[in-house]
């Protein structure tokens, strides 16, 4: 299955850039193409995918390693920290550190 392959894509790069033109040939269709079916079928577009995979992968390493903040940054595909703060903080209400630091693991 096609998804399967782009998630394991995906995760795979998630600490690299990871464009449509890169999704859309292992689609095997045409960027434009490839962007309508995607959102047809995930219910979001491919840049918002990628951007939920990265933020789920960057709360999993807060909770469970020792990296910074900023090297969680860099391992998640952000571009800095403060980029990586914007989009925890947008999506779970806190901060990477608040995040971090919370006892609740409800975000």
């Amino acid at each position: 299955d096609t998804l399967r392959v782009l998630d394991e894509l995906i995760d795979a790069r998630l600490g690299e850039d990871i464009g449509i033109t890169d999704l859309a040939v292992i689609a095997g269709v045409s960027r434009f193409h490839f962007a309508r079916m995607f959102k047809a079928t995930t219910g979001m577009t491919p840049y918002q995918y990628v951007l939920e995979r990265r933020i789920e992968r960057a709360q999993n390493l807060l909770r469970r390693s020792a990296l910074s903040i900023g090297e969680v940054a860099a391992a998640t595909g952000f571009s800095d920290q403060s980029h990586l703060t914007r989009h925890v903080k947008r999506r779970c209400g806190v901060t990477p550190q608040a995040y971090r630091a919370s006892p609740a693991r409800i975000f």
